[in-house]
């Protein structure tokens, strides 16, 4: 049977194990034997198994599936949201969360300010803010070797709608190409205080219900939904998340949510029209997370020229001669 199936049955055992066994304050991180986690309440603990309090179910956990219990954080030092909260990273520069289920329409409504459209001379593409100083993530592919940045932040507006802000002199913090990953700073003014995205656990299963929000083809805010069809597929050499939730150009650099509306991917490649369907790729958020707590170790440095940035040429006159029209030499008057 299996550990995540949650019954009548097994409700009714814990609310006849009473108040005096419930663990009200038992907040923890089961780590299973699987590598699979169980966040909750632990409400009460029989000596075949725990049953922990998801927030909007029971759930039965046999203790031989059990590898390590750990009160609010993982081993390995994340932390770890209760169910429906949000908490900061360690770093101070991005939050965590374990947020509730939710229809798509409702997660676009609420989560969906946080992302933003790219553009650049070169074309355009998609990001997501991830707190509320302006920081950024997109990929490094969509603004690697530009000199002129801007955004469009897309805010909920009063009376319903969202409203279009063009935001300039957007700035580049990091950049590391190899992941292509990058870390920008949109200039807010004091009046401007958008919604930013919520990273998710890095718990992502084939099957698992995603959506993509972004700007594929220009055309912005636009929402497809899909499926994780592979959790780490291999491309030359780095882990994605595979999908077969729409991708095309313009989307890279968004985010790929959770039906949870956590983020934990960002959409950067799809496989060609002409050569396939339904083949979308992620970078997980794990090598996100990462890359922002080491964004030093990747600082952008416009005199570096490993860094990707470039001037671009002004344009040049086609034909070396006089147009026709002047009149006079320079500085005379007409």
């Amino acid at each position: 049977m299996s550990i995540r199936r949650i019954g009548t049955y097994a409700a009714l055992l814990v609310l006849a194990a009473g108040a005096g066994e419930a663990l009200g304050d038992g907040f923890e991180t089961i780590v299973l034997k699987d590598g699979q986690r169980v966040v909750g309440d632990v409400v009460a603990e029989k000596p075949e198994a725990l049953y922990v309090d998801l927030g909007y179910d029971l759930l039965k956990v046999p203790r031989e599936s059990i590898a390590r219990r750990a009160k609010g954080e993982e081993a390995s030092g994340e932390v770890v949201a209760k169910p429906g909260t949000t908490v900061a990273d360690p770093s101070g520069f991005f939050a965590t969360g374990s947020l509730r289920p939710a229809p798509v329409k409702e997660l676009v409504a609420k989560h969906g300010e946080a992302v933003v459209a790219i553009e650049t001379p070169s074309g355009k593409g998609s990001g997501f803010l991830i707190n509320d100083q302006g920081y950024a993530i997109t990929n490094a592919h969509v603004i690697e070797g530009e000199t002129r940045i801007a955004a469009i932040l897309y805010q909920n507006a009063p009376g319903g709608g969202l409203s279009r802000r063009r935001v300039e002199d957007v700035e580049i913090v990091a950049i590391n190409p190899f992941f292509d990953l990058a870390l920008i700073k949109l200039p807010l003014g004091a009046d401007v205080k958008p919604g930013h995205a919520i990273l998710g656990s890095e718990e992502v299963n084939s099957g698992d219900s995603v959506f993509a929000v972004g700007n594929p083809l220009g055309m912005e805010r636009t929402v497809t939904q899909g499926i994780v069809s592979n959790r780490s597929r291999n491309l030359e050499g780095q882990l994605y998340i595979q999908t077969d939730t729409a991708i095309n150009p313009g989307n890279s650099g968004g985010p790929l949510f959770n039906q949870r509306g956590e983020v934990v991917g960002v959409t950067s490649r799809g496989a060609r029209a002409d050569m396939a369907d339904n083949l979308g790729f992620a970078i997980p958020i794990a090598y996100v997370k990462d890359f922002i707590r080491h964004r030093e170790a990747f600082a952008f440095d416009k005199t570096n020229p490993n860094s990707g940035y470039r001037y671009l040429d002004p344009p040049r006159r086609p034909r070396r001669e006089k147009p026709e029209g002047l009149i006079g030499k320079p500085g005379e008057s007409k």
